[in-house]
């Protein structure tokens, strides 16, 4: 953002794109383990509206100095809202409620291609050879982790209803992060943030009535509660604001092929935590992913 370096963290943003690919990898396995507490579209809401309230107080000062800008740039802040907070996450709970860790994980890995694709059609730079060789290097990590080291495994997968819901989700955060190039450049890291909240949580309220009015329901444990601590928190406030000042610092193409390190990061959460065995396979995925990362920034 012209002008405005001082107020970004001090940190590299390829360690920003790794730690919001982090964050979110805790977002997808704390998604599946919560499916039967929380309705999809209920957990999307509550998310955010945790992370407007966490926002509100930190942001309120730059939110007001910039509001003339808001007003004059709604025309790319509500598309902005709607893509990637609005559409993504609540599109990817409905699909895990259908489908298995593997086939999201897999479809998720599409969104950097999908970046590359959509990118030249938005007005983005057209991807260089070497970008393109990065993530089609880091793919081939992702496909060594969720096939378990046998490509024949590929031919078995199916697509089901919720696969189609996580690759909407995936055309979704592709298109916004194409377009975070396009956000208005005088308004503060912060705000931008919790304003796309505001506009997301606006998009998903009628969503959450239907599903409500439809007889799903919360079912309150501490659990739950802890998931929304996190996925409100870290998975939204920590994470987006690391993700979107990495963009802005390296480029939409660039920044891509790190969301393929979401899968490792995946697949050594539910080691550690689900107490899932680590194979060689996912040693061999996870140097290719990093590879590929190298290669592509």
């Amino acid at each position: 953002m012209p002008g405005s370096h001082h107020r970004h963290l001090p940190v590299h943003p390829a360690l920003l794109l790794a730690l919001a690919q982090l964050l979110w990898a805790g977002n997808f396995v704390l998604g599946r383990a919560v499916a039967a507490h929380v309705p999809p579209v209920a957990l999307s809401f509550l998310r955010w509206s945790v992370a407007l309230l966490v926002l509100l107080p930190l942001s309120w000062r730059e939110l007001r100095r910039g509001w003339p800008v808001v007003r004059r740039s709604l025309g790319i802040l509500v598309p902005l809202g709607i893509l990637g907070v609005g559409n993504f996450n609540t599109l990817v709970y409905v699909g895990l409620h259908q489908t298995t860790a593997t086939n999201a994980a897999l479809l998720n890995s599409a969104c950097p291609a999908s970046i590359l694709a959509v990118g030249p059609l938005l007005g983005a730079p057209r991807p260089g050879a070497r970008q393109a060789l990065g993530i089609a290097t880091s793919l081939l990590g992702v496909l060594a982790i969720v096939t378990r080291g046998e490509p024949a495994a590929l031919l078995a997968l199916r697509l089901n209803p919720g696969d189609l819901w996580v690759l909407g989700a995936v055309l979704s955060w592709a298109i916004y992060t194409v377009l975070l190039a396009r956000r208005p450049a005088g308004l503060h890291p912060m705000a931008l943030l919790t304003v796309l909240v505001m506009i997301g949580l606006l998009w998903i309220a009628p969503f959450a009535a239907a599903e409500a009015w439809g007889g799903a329901r919360v079912a309150w444990d501490g659990a739950t509660a802890a998931t929304l601590g996190y996925v409100g928190l870290m998975a939204s406030v920590v994470a987006y604001a690391a993700w979107n000042q990495g963009v802005a610092e390296l480029g939409s193409a660039r920044a891509g092929a790190f969301i393929h390190l979401l899968p490792v990061f995946a697949s050594l959460l539910a080691a550690v935590l689900l107490g899932e065995s680590f194979h060689a396979f996912h040693a061999v995925g996870i140097g290719l992913v990093l590879l590929g990362v190298r290669v592509a920034g």
